[in-house]
């Protein structure tokens, strides 16, 4: 399990001082914040609990297109053109008109943090006081800066709007294990016998597969239909990690804060897919930032594009949820998964039906206007 890299003993030195912006969170969505304010003079400061790519969380697994555009080819360990789905009464072969890869998490964000220009330090993010320069209170001191984001993940640690809490929150829960072995297909598991409203999977990446469950009803447990899954394929049920998931937008501004990645609910129902979309927003929420250190807006107006941005998905994300609240009534009605995914099993509407997918966080965002390119490494204040 991952352990808690916040500086202890001698090393625990007090931390204070002001930034330009402030990112809270070192994952997929706070690094895709740094790299669109690379080259921008402003003083850029993340934090996070953990060391940069110490804590994976998820599969690890993104559209190849993204990956590319972003320049993080170099962490892919396994690409594929297909998903195969098993159901109660048979399996149903995918061909994708585009592809997905497994990737290396440390790896990725290594190579997404090369390309901003900050200053970084683990710390417990704990509140903000807002104002016209925030004030963030860590468990090492307190932290200023007029432009702060919540990419801290489904805790939304720095909203007072929403009280996020499982079981009661809008949350799914996902466990998986990652032992030793090789394999050529991704695959999922739509089958009541291993979970009831929610789905397993097997990501290969190179020499390890990750498989795991996820649930969309958060009182169910993973942990035992992952191992009973994981026995099932062979595999010995090693290296546990898992996390909560949100599966509904939430407002991506509050009292002034950007929120970005799970913070905001950015994570896509039905499919729980949240890294695509977590550079997405990331790189979005950036932008809107540079133009308020180049003096081309202000921090309000800023807050509102950002905010309304976010707010324009809601449609595709609506209809997401509504085909994940049908996966559990599907599921108890045997033959109905199966024969709903063989109707789907046609070049056009497969095709169809993953390109508008895809459309949500399309990967040509990528190459939109942003900051010029920087090659520089993070380094510690």
């Amino acid at each position: 399990m991952p352990v808690r890299a916040t500086k202890r003993g001698a090393d625990r030195t007090p931390l204070s001082g002001d930034a330009d912006v402030l990112i809270c969170g070192a994952s997929f969505a706070g690094l895709s914040v740094a790299r669109e304010l690379a080259g921008s003079g402003a003083r850029v400061l993340v934090v996070d609990r953990y060391e940069i790519g110490e804590r994976q969380t998820s599969a690890c697994a993104a559209p190849t297109q993204w990956l590319r555009n972003l320049g993080l080819e170099d962490s892919i360990r396994q690409t594929f053109g297909g998903l195969v789905v098993h159901t109660a009464r048979g399996v149903v072969d995918f061909r994708m008109p585009w592809t997905f890869s497994t990737f290396d998490y440390r790896e990725l964000c290594a190579l997404l943090a090369r390309q901003g220009d900050f200053t970084f330090e683990t710390a417990k993010v704990e509140s903000v006081a807002r104002g016209d320069v925030h004030t963030v209170t860590t468990d090492r001191g307190d932290l200023r800066a007029p432009l702060v984001v919540d990419a801290l993940g489904w805790r939304r640690v720095l909203g007072r709007d929403l009280r996020i809490q499982p079981p009661e929150a809008r949350l799914s829960r996902g466990l998986e294990v990652h032992p030793a072995g090789t394999g050529d297909e991704l695959e999922l598991w739509i089958d009541p016998r291993i979970v009831r409203a929610g789905y397993g999977w097997r990501f290969p990446a190179e020499d390890e597969v990750r498989i795991g469950i996820g649930s969309f009803d958060p009182r169910d447990r993973v942990k035992e239909p992952t191992v009973a899954l994981a026995r099932e394929l062979g595999s010995p049920p090693d290296g546990y990690q898992g996390n909560w998931i949100p599966h509904e937008l939430r407002p991506a501004t509050s009292e002034d804060v950007f929120f970005a990645g799970d913070s905001a609910g950015h994570c896509l129902p039905l499919t729980a897919e949240g890294i695509r979309t977590a550079f997405y927003f990331g790189l979005a929420v950036g932008r809107e930032l540079r133009a308020v250190i180049e003096g081309r807006q202000t921090r309000a107006q800023a807050l509102a594009s950002y905010a309304a941005f976010s707010a324009a998905h809601a449609r595709p994300y609506k209809w997401l949820l509504n085909m994940q609240h049908c996966v559990g009534p599907l599921n108890v009605r045997g033959p109905l998964v199966h024969w709903t995914l063989r109707a789907l099993d046609h070049r056009r509407l497969t095709d169809a039906f993953f390109n508008t997918y895809l459309s949500v966080a399309p990967p040509g965002f990528a190459h939109q206007a942003g900051a010029p390119r920087r090659t520089g490494a993070p380094v510690a204040a």
